[in-house]
């Protein structure tokens, strides 16, 4: 089993009431006072489980800034008030910023009974791969 430190510990709680904050916020059809703390517990408990100097390391690469600027400026603009655009945008800064970890999340996945099934399927598993691997064309 993976210890974690305490700052860990408080990190994940963080990450995952914004992570709850975040979907109740949507589903409550975008509240704004809901998506605001989420965003703010999500950015802050990602800090507390890598450390501030890696967060910063992570998120201002110079080939992710696109990336972190569109992330970044949803959450900016969920704080201002627009929660359907600082949404979109988020969403679209989040797909960028994490897409090279979505080809070992769909390998975890496809480790999972029943799910790991489904992944398989023929029509799906080529869409999956091609996804993955970066490739818009199927």
């Amino acid at each position: 089993m993976i210890s974690l430190t305490d700052s860990q510990k408080i990190g994940m709680g963080l990450t995952g009431f914004g992570v709850f904050f975040l979907f109740f916020g949507m589903i409550l059809f975008f509240d704004k006072a809901l998506l605001a703390i989420g965003n703010i517990l999500f950015v802050a408990g990602l800090a507390f489980v890598i450390g501030l100097e890696r967060t910063f390391r992570f998120f201002f690469q110079k080939h992710k800034l696109k990336a972190t600027g569109f992330f970044l400026g949803g959450v900016l603009v969920v704080l201002i008030g627009w929660p359907i655009v600082g949404v979109v945008l988020e969403i679209y800064g989040f797909f960028l910023l994490f897409r090279g970890f979505f080809p070992v999340v769909v390998g975890f996945i496809r480790r999972i009974p029943v799910l790991g099934s489904i992944l398989n399927l023929p029509f799906i598993s080529t869409y999956v791969d091609n996804a993955s691997e970066g490739n818009t064309m199927v």
